[in-house]
């Protein structure tokens, strides 16, 4: 499968970015504006977390806060896990699994070099569904093979 930097590669450019300080009903309408789940908080061009719909829901809606008047970096996720760019999707899915997310913050020599979503590990694992499928069904017949369990 495909590497962390080939998959941040083919993505697009992306235009979600939002400051920190930024007002969360700001962040609703840009999210909604450029059809994603998730904005990257950026200060400068030092990355500080992502603002997402989950963020929303749990951290000011559930809480009884008001989106007018809490600011983004009040309620953003700051701890997502890091992968380098020489890691590969299935890398990127572990993380994901073990940690409990559906992104990961893709570093180069520690700096920021883009986000990876769980819907872009679906998608590299839809596009190569039968390299995928095919290899667990390898590892299965070889493991029951090897304890003596053929079908």
């Amino acid at each position: 499968m495909r590497t962390v930097k080939e998959m941040i590669e083919s993505k697009y450019k992306p235009s979600n970015f939002i400051e920190p300080t930024a007002m969360v009903i700001d962040a609703l309408q840009k999210l909604s504006s450029v059809n994603l789940s998730y904005l990257i908080v950026m200060e400068g061009s030092e990355f500080k977390g992502i603002f997402c719909e989950r963020d929303y829901a749990r951290k000011l809606i559930l809480k009884g806060r008001s989106s007018k008047e809490t600011m983004v970096q009040e309620i953003m996720t700051t701890d997502l896990p890091e992968v380098a760019l020489t890691k590969t999707v299935e890398d990127c899915m572990y993380l994901m699994n073990t940690k409990g997310t559906r992104y990961v913050e893709a570093v180069n020599d520690n700096k920021f070099a883009g986000i990876i979503t769980i819907h872009d590990v679906l998608r590299e694992v839809i596009a190569n569904k039968a390299d995928v499928f095919n290899y667990s069904l390898t590892n299965e017949l070889l493991d029951n093979a090897e304890s003596g369990n053929i079908f």
